[in-house]
């Protein structure tokens, strides 16, 4: 019996092998096509070995995060990383963003070693909401960060209700794992108190942006008793102070609390007395540092390498990236702004730097095809009083024509001031922007070309079709 255990273990631990090798020989083989491979090799090492996951995540030596929420958890789940690693820790992380099951599935056996082994002190794993139900039994993690819960997810599942009951659900399911949330969005405060677990909170209790034209919409009504809450101020889209009038539910008092905060070209708060300041542009990206900061903390590190790890720390390109055309007045900004809230926070930062300077802004958009309905309104519906001009285009369509949605958005327009073009192929649309912000010569011209950043394909019929990347047709038009 003795000897029957010992070969079972022998052929497990060379399925597990064989399931590494497969996994690093379909990544090197993609990446040698030019494709993106990392599903692919998560999902053929699921193929050969289905406990693979759950035998390499237990081989990591001290703890796992997982970072979920609708906007900004790649750059906290990367600079988590970094942050861990400027403390000497060997760190298993999903940089690319590959977020579901087979995304994480590849990360750990990417980052295993030949034998089929881990060599890890943490982990940092980006998880999609939904897919939370397939990760959280597999990698049991130890901290969960919570960004916050904006409109994007009740487009995608239906009821923002339902995104919540799942994360609740597999919250519960590591009753010890420490949540840290952003305390400012009453949804994400909501679920992570109601849901028993311990609970460290990060926030920023002073009025930082004007918001005049803001929009309260997610955390409207309190998730306890569904009366409408009370702000006192807010930052962008649900993110402030709030209060429920009726239940007493209300802003937690943050154990990381941002203050003194300064944004524009670059941005800098302090926090625990200590000063925070990073060659960063957008508001958001504060609250994407104080996340990762609450994190090294709460894992027990002192951080006092953290400044240090920002100086070096790149956020992904096609995040607030910024070209200035030689030929004219023109600032093209390319970013993955692709909602209500990521849209506002961006024009925000536009608005903070250059409003004194009455720019003349155009917004290059398009939204996502078979999915995500509601979105379309609600990027012009953030941007359309700000703005002098829409161009809509191709963005990931998928089945769906891409006339039809570049039309279903121009018809949301409300704005009778504001100019609107449609034009379907997306390198015609942000040449025609540029050639138009030339045109106007007399006046500052902004530029806001959102939703693909940097990627270099558009999903179309089901297929990644090559395209150039919005920062390398920019590039290219200026002459860079």
């Amino acid at each position: 019996m003795i000897r029957k255990n010992t070969e079972d273990i022998r052929y497990m631990n060379i399925r597990r092998i064989a399931a590494v090798w497969a996994a690093k020989a379909a990544g090197f083989i993609c990446k040698k096509m030019g494709r993106q491979g990392v599903t692919w090799a998560g999902k053929i090492a699921l193929k050969i070995y289905p406990p693979v996951l759950r035998e390499l995540a237990s081989e990591v030596r001290r703890d796992i995060f997982v970072v979920c929420g609708t906007n900004g958890k790649t750059t906290t789940n990367n600079m988590l990383c970094a942050a861990l690693e400027a403390e000497g820790q060997k760190v298993i992380c999903n940089h690319t963003g590959s977020n579901m099951l087979n995304g994480v599935v590849a990360a750990f056996v990417l980052g295993a070693k030949l034998n089929g082994h881990m060599d890890a002190d943490y982990a940092c794993i980006e998880a999609d909401e939904a897919s939370t139900k397939y990760i959280f039994p597999e990698i049991r993690p130890d901290y969960m960060v919570m960004t916050n819960l904006f409109r994007d997810q009740l487009d995608r599942y239906g009821e923002i209700d339902i995104t919540m009951n799942i994360l609740e659900t597999m919250i519960k399911t590591v009753p010890d794992m420490k949540v840290i949330v952003n305390g400012d969005d009453a949804l994400s405060a909501y679920l992570a108190m109601d849901s028993g677990n311990p609970c460290v909170f990060y926030g920023i209790s002073q009025p930082v942006m004007k918001n005049d034209t803001n929009e309260i919409r997610e955390g409207r009504f309190c998730k306890k008793c569904g009366e409408k809450l009370q702000y006192s101020f807010y930052h962008y889209s649900q993110l402030g102070d709030y209060a429920c009038p009726k239940c007493g539910f209300k802003r937690p008092e943050p154990d990381f609390d941002a203050e003194d905060v300064q944004v524009g070209d670059r941005l800098s708060f302090r926090v625990e007395n200590r000063l925070i300041s990073a060659n960063y542009k957008g508001f958001y990206n504060v609250y994407n540092i104080l996340a990762a900061y609450a994190g090294v903390r709460t894992a027990g590190f002192s951080a006092e390498h953290f400044t240090d790890m920002l100086k070096k720390f790149n956020p992904e390109n096609g995040r607030m990236e910024q070209f200035r055309d030689p030929q004219s007045n023109t600032l093209a900004i390319v970013d993955y702004a692709h909602n209500y809230a990521s849209v506002t926070a961006l024009l925000d930062f536009v608005y903070e730097r250059w409003g004194e300077e009455n720019p003349r802004i155009t917004l290059v958009t398009g939204s996502a095809g078979n999915k995500a309905y509601d979105r379309r309104k609600e990027i012009v519906e953030a941007a359309e009083n700000r703005i002098a001009n829409f161009i809509f285009t191709a963005e990931d369509t998928d089945t769906e024509p891409i006339i039809d949605i570049c039309m279903e958005m121009q018809g949301y327009i409300t704005n009778k001031d504001v100019v609107s073009t449609v034009i379907s192929d997306r390198l015609t649309a942000i040449t025609n922007a540029i050639y138009d912000a030339r045109a106007h010569a007399d006046r500052f011209n902004i530029l806001l070309i959102i939703g693909k950043g940097n990627e270099r394909w558009i999903k179309d019929h089901r297929k990644h079709v090559p395209f150039d990347g919005d920062d390398h047709v920019v590039e290219r038009m200026f002459g860079l």
